[in-house]
């Protein structure tokens, strides 16, 4: 199957910059087997019925966008966090105050082994030096602070959130609000489960009265979710790996909806992927689970676990969009994509909404 297939045409205006007003307040495309519906999101629960277990990832974002400069330079530095190096088997006892990161690094060419870096905001420092270099501006770097509170609670007063590439602004105080979930625990994420933002705690807590069973996983966001598919055929393409969990209490909610027939409704292409790298065991049950999810849907997937998704709009030719497509049907759904398009439905993170049942 060719990437082209997976294309259209969107108009830059419909990316939205902004979250709409008020969360929730978004529009819901509802896209059924031969027909499409267009609702609000707070009319969610019109397309619910008791018994559903709606299926949450319940990551963090951290602001792991840092901004500083070279020392002694002044030269300026952006450096994106992606994923902490594991301990040091020879040290016993964890160090607050410092961590050894895998970074993404601007301008990568001019930081070599041994390049000094400090990140400063509201009279809090950082200091970063480059242990290794990797390919594509990639970094391992070593960050330490003398912060009374440690690195990890720097990094919360120091970093910005790292809105995606196609949001053309400087993150706002706002978005350390609006570009997370209501429902975020489990700190570890570059990029927000973004289906997840329209939902309220009010609204969460009506679904529940109304005997909609609601679980969570967690899978942690990493950069490869933009990362652009350069492969001319689809089965060519690899996505990278991202760390999930599924908890007893999640797994047991899973196997008991399975068994009885209920759907299964994954928030999301992150609990999609979560949900569906997961072993079914002969007898039908499902485990607590924890690892990397390195799993690609793409049309011919088998879904074992997930019967309807809620989800945002997708970059054409993207691994996501061909994630939809596996479950939507990729005609079906490049036709509800049109119908979008012509009626002015915001795309992107922090855009408008897609059931698909």
């Amino acid at each position: 199957m060719n990437v082209s297939d997976f294309d259209f045409e969107l108009p830059e205006s419909l990316i939205a910059q902004h979250p709409s007003h008020q969360r929730g307040g978004s529009r819901l495309l509802v896209l059924r087997r031969g027909a499409i519906e267009h609702a609000s999101f707070a009319d969610l629960e019109r397309y619910l019925v008791p018994g559903d277990l709606l299926v949450l990832n319940n990551t963090r974002v951290f602001p792991a966008r840092l901004l500083g400069r070279r020392i002694p330079t002044g030269g300026v530095v952006e450096c994106l966090l992606l994923n902490p190096e594991p301990s040091n088997p020879e040290s016993r006892i964890p160090n607050p105050d410092s961590a050894v990161w895998e970074c993404l690094v601007h301008p990568g060419q001019k930081l070599k082994p041994g390049a000094q870096i400090a990140f400063e905001r509201s009279g809090v420092v950082i200091e970063g030096e480059v242990l290794s270099m990797h390919f594509q501006g990639r970094r391992t770097i070593r960050l330490r602070t003398t912060h009374a509170e440690g690195l990890a609670h720097a990094i919360e007063r120091v970093g910005h959130i790292p809105l995606p590439p196609y949001i053309k602004r400087h993150d706002e105080e706002s978005d350390k609000d609006r570009y997370q979930t209501v429902y975020a625990r489990d700190r570890g994420s570059v990029a927000a489960p973004t289906a997840g933002l329209h939902f309220t705690v009010t609204h969460l807590a009506a679904l529940a009265k109304r005997g909609i069973e609601l679980a969570e996983v967690t899978l942690h966001v990493g950069y490869g979710t933009f990362k652009p598919v350069k492969v001319e055929h689809v089965e060519e393409h690899v996505v990278d790996p991202e760390r999930y969990t599924v908890t007893a209490g999640t797994a047991a909610a899973l196997t008991r909806a399975r068994r009885e027939r209920r759907r299964i409704i994954a928030v999301g292409t992150t609990t999609v992927r979560t949900l569906e790298s997961l072993t079914v065991e002969p007898e039908g049950a499902l485990l607590a689970a924890s690892g990397e999810a390195t799993l690609f849907i793409r049309p011919g997937h088998h879904f074992q676990l997930v019967d309807a998704m809620i989800t945002n709009f997708h970059l054409p030719r993207s691994s996501l969009l061909m994630l939809v497509s596996a479950f939507a049907g990729r005609e079906r759904l490049l036709a509800a994509y049109r119908e979008a398009v012509a009626a002015g439905y915001r795309f992107y993170s922090y855009g408008d909404a897609m059931l698909i049942l």
